[in-house]
């Protein structure tokens, strides 16, 4: 049996996802899609799933909050996607995640 490993940190959190497969790093372009950084593939909130998500609070601010979005396509590109959460969060990333959880309410997560 495997021991759990505490995943406290982003970088940590990053670093088992990668290991998992998710290695892309994306963002969201000024006309709502999910991009790759090198821009060589863009998906519609309907081709994108999300497969887990983690929060996190600063070490001294719990106002410095962020989210990690763990993402599949239906292309089979695999990554992760980052946030502030709340107050500062990027219009651009929630808008477009709030269309993808939105379309993937009735989906099973994976185990």
């Amino acid at each position: 049996m495997q021991n759990k490993v505490e995943l406290t940190s982003l970088v940590s959190v990053l670093a088992q996802v990668k290991k998992e497969g998710y290695k892309l790093d994306f963002r969201v372009t000024e006309d709502g899609m999910l991009s790759t950084m090198d821009s060589k593939q863009q998906f519609r909130p309907d081709e994108v799933r999300i497969v887990n998500f983690y929060r996190f609070e600063g070490e001294s601010n719990p106002d410095d909050m962020s989210i990690l979005y763990v993402v599949d396509t239906t292309s089979g590109a695999k990554g992760t996607i980052s946030d502030a959460y709340g107050l500062y969060s990027d219009e651009l990333i929630e808008n477009f995640m709030k269309q993808v959880e939105d379309l993937g309410k009735n989906l099973d997560k994976r185990v």
